[in-house]
């Protein structure tokens, strides 16, 4: 396994759509009638995975190099289907901080005739936006922001990449039996809040909740790694 491209894109997935890593992430943003929108995201890896990562790049000749490298991340969106612009920074050697402008939500990592995860419907009485992410789905997301990135969630043995059909807790024990049960505990532990603004007073929330146009949700990250059930949140607004 060809660990310096694992560290290369491994770190780029994280932000990418923030699902694949253990980490602290929060996504705050706003969506218009159009399907176009902007959000700012603020990642940091938790201690244990920084330290895995940094293993890998010492592993590969690169001691001196960040955890987390805002350079290949915004370089990887910005060329993203559905993405006008992607800007970051290192808040520290393991964290970052960022905005991401999508054109329209519809085309987000999608690619020629596929169909996307994300679908956005705006008429003239209200809305309706739905993400459902399941084990067809997710690999064709990493698919189409690099397909290195499958190489590091093998490395973690993410059913998200292998296909094996495992439970949440058999995923954990699995982990724990390579990287250590630390390791392990980190990926449970962590999650993605996403914050997110959309055109109307919002109605109904699946998956999360609302006040206003404004809808939350907390992601949890295992259940992103593992998809044991597909993953659907739907947001509907007047």
């Amino acid at each position: 396994m060809n660990f310096r491209k694992i560290y290369r894109f491994g770190c780029i997935f994280v932000i990418a759509f923030v699902l694949f890593s253990s980490c602290a992430a929060q996504i705050s943003g706003r969506l218009d009638q159009t399907g176009a929108g902007s959000f700012s995201l603020n990642v940091g890896l938790k201690p244990r995975i920084s330290g895995l990562i940094k293993s890998f790049q010492v592993f590969a000749g690169e001691q001196n190099a960040l955890v987390l490298d805002e350079q290949p991340i915004s370089a990887s969106l910005a060329k993203a289907p559905g993405i006008t612009s992607a800007s970051f920074r290192n808040t520290s050697p393991a964290s970052i901080e960022g905005t991401v402008d999508i054109s329209k939500i519809n085309d987000f990592l999608t690619s020629g005739n596929a169909t996307g995860f994300i679908s956005f419907e705006q008429g003239a009485g209200g809305g309706l936006c739905t993400i459902t992410i399941n084990r067809d789905i997710g690999p064709q997301l990493l698919s189409m922001i690099s397909p290195e990135i499958s190489d590091y969630l093998e490395a973690l043995m993410a059913p998200i990449v292998t296909g094996e059909e495992l439970t949440k807790s058999e995923y954990l024990v699995e982990v724990a039996s390579i990287y250590g049960q630390g390791i392990s505990d980190e990926i449970a532990n962590s999650s993605i809040l996403a914050s997110i603004d959309f055109p109307g007073a919002i109605q109904s929330v699946k998956n999360g909740k609302f006040s206003g146009r404004k809808a939350e949700f907390d992601i949890p990250l295992l259940d992103l790694l593992v998809l044991e059930k597909p993953l659907v949140y739907e947001v509907m607004w007047r």
